[in-house]
């Protein structure tokens, strides 16, 4: 089996190259490379890249791109049935990536050996004085609405028409293992309905989920996420986005299911992208659970997402 390391970028084809561009500038994003064929972006980290849009006549998500730990697993991976020969990218990223199909059509490719170009600055975390815990002394908090940069991409969430099949055909490929489950769907017990899956490094603590996979009618990418320093960076972004008049979806709130703080936000193309802050990590140690609650149940504070966001 081949385990993949973290979760690298998400990607789409898009009919406005240059609207997606101007968003995801004021999103937090920082332009690597953008031609009329493609547009690749950025954070913080030193990745390559963690959002890919390629320009064609109609706006849809493709899929997402993993690292995985040596070129040998990478060659297992082509040679595994539906999988495309080593490949090099074409915009000066570096490294070998092999491209596969996952059950509903979304692409999910392997990377390794990427060139990872350095890291940008970033402020350091603010200090939370919290009731009972002090951690900011003779110093104060000062910060401006500003498109907060991003760090990286933390997660993406597909709607899939097999949840069973996808789930198994992730972690047969890349090695994710659950964290915790929705479900089960009402008069079937032994099946969930929904899993998140995180990346497998043993005692290495890692993030709740890299990916969220959902039993759904309409199959496609709910959203992808983004994550930010700190809560003061999430507000700050939140507030530029109002003043730059971009389409608020959901937030500011916490989930139940990883506890992120987030912000839901729809871009040029209509897809939902999201900041997130103070999220779970776990390791081997971690026990998935089952949580079988309805949808609305699934915030514990913050502003409520409408139906739609659930469709």
């Amino acid at each position: 089996m081949t385990t993949a390391t973290d979760i690298l970028y998400t990607r789409y084809q898009l009919k406005d190259l240059k609207a997606a561009e101007a968003f995801m500038i004021d999103f937090g994003l920082a332009t690597v490379s953008r031609t009329k064929q493609c547009l690749r972006m950025r954070g913080v980290d030193a990745a390559p890249f963690l959002y890919e849009a390629v320009a064609g006549d109609e706006n849809r998500f493709l899929g997402i791109g993993f690292s995985v730990g040596s070129r040998s697993a990478l060659e297992r991976l082509a040679a595994m049935p539906g999988s495309s020969p080593l490949q090099t990218f074409d915009e000066g990223a570096g490294g070998l990536f092999v491209r596969m199909t996952m059950p509903d059509g979304f692409l999910i490719d392997a990377v390794w050996g990427a060139e990872l170009p350095n890291a940008f600055a970033v402020r350091r975390p603010n200090g939370f004085n919290a009731g009972q815990h002090k951690r900011r002394f003779n110093a104060s908090v000062r910060q401006r609405a500003e498109p907060a940069p991003v760090l990286r991409l933390g997660h993406v969430v597909l709607h899939v028409s097999d949840h069973q099949a996808s789930v198994a055909w992730l972690r047969e490929r890349l090695g994710l293992i659950p964290s915790d489950h929705f479900g089960p769907p009402p008069g079937k017990p032994e099946e969930a309905y929904g899993t998140f899956l995180r990346v497998n490094r043993g005692a290495e603590l890692v993030d709740h989920h890299c990916m969220l996979v959902l039993q759904a009618e309409s199959v496609g990418v709910h959203h992808s996420s983004f994550e930010m320093q700190d809560l003061d960076h999430v507000m700050a972004a939140h507030d530029y986005l109002v003043a730059r008049k971009h389409r608020l979806d959901c937030g500011v709130g916490r989930h139940l299911l990883g506890s992120q703080i987030y912000d839901y936000w729809k871009d040029p193309a209509g897809f939902r992208v999201e900041h997130y802050t103070d999220g779970d990590v776990v390791n081997h140690e971690h026990q998935p659970g089952v949580f079988c609650g309805t949808a609305d149940e699934t915030t514990q504070w913050g502003m409520a997402p409408s139906k739609e966001f659930f469709g």
